[in-house]
């Protein structure tokens, strides 16, 4: 579970400060596909920054399972717990060139010392990709790529996974697709699955809908 407790976050651009997130309380439950709508520049990205630990805020706390990490001092503490805890889908699918694909899914359990092509091959299978896992990702279409990233980030069976604009380089088939998988996986895998999109079809995906508007976040289903 994920708490936000009055976030605010404000830049300092040139001098003036710009506020993006003000005053933001959240609870974000397990087995739960929650997506996060708005506008570019709303704020959307810099939220789920905040939840990643890869930006801090101005103001509030963040706990995950009852942790405050936003209270983590060091980068070194921050990054075990993203790859403990955080799996992270993105536009792009950042699949290493030249990896198989097998070895790109089992690569978060490799850096955790814990590699197990087993596991990697059986997630891959789940996403349809069983046949193609010694398979280099220029061999693949984007739907491929991006279910295969989709698999890499669960190898660690994170209770966490955050998305940022993971279809933008998908058509509308590969999108739905994308959105089906996230919507599975927070069942079955009680995961606590966070998506930022422009799509308005995340929607009817979705357990819990919420829209950033004017720094503040409303819930819209």
């Amino acid at each position: 579970m994920i708490e936000l407790q009055h976030l605010t976050k404000v830049y300092d651009q040139g001098g003036e400060n710009l506020c993006v997130l003000e005053d933001v309380s959240l609870t974000l439950r397990r087995g739960k596909f929650t997506v996060l709508l708005g506008p570019s520049g709303s704020g959307k990205s810099t939220l789920l920054n905040l939840i990643a630990l890869l930006d801090a805020p101005t103001a509030g706390k963040i706990l995950v399972d009852g942790q405050e990490i936003t209270a983590l001092k060091t980068e070194a503490a921050r990054s075990a717990l993203r790859l403990a805890k955080m799996g992270f889908v993105f536009q792009f699918d950042g699949l290493l060139p030249e990896f198989s694909l097998l070895e790109n899914v089992d690569m978060p359990a490799l850096m955790r010392g814990n590699p197990d092509p087993k596991k990697a091959r059986e997630l891959l299978e789940k996403f349809g990709l069983g046949n193609m896992i010694h398979k280099l990702p220029a061999d693949l279409s984007g739907g491929e790529k991006q279910r295969a990233s989709i698999a890499r980030a669960l190898r660690n069976e994170p209770p966490i996974l955050l998305a940022d604009e993971p279809t933008g380089n998908l058509d509308a088939a590969r999108k739905l697709q994308v959105f089906e998988d996230f919507a599975r996986m927070s069942r079955e895998k009680n995961l606590t699955v966070v998506m930022v999109t422009h799509d308005a079809h995340a929607a009817d995906y979705a357990d819990e809908v919420l829209t950033l508007e004017n720094r503040k976040l409303v819930k819209t289903k």
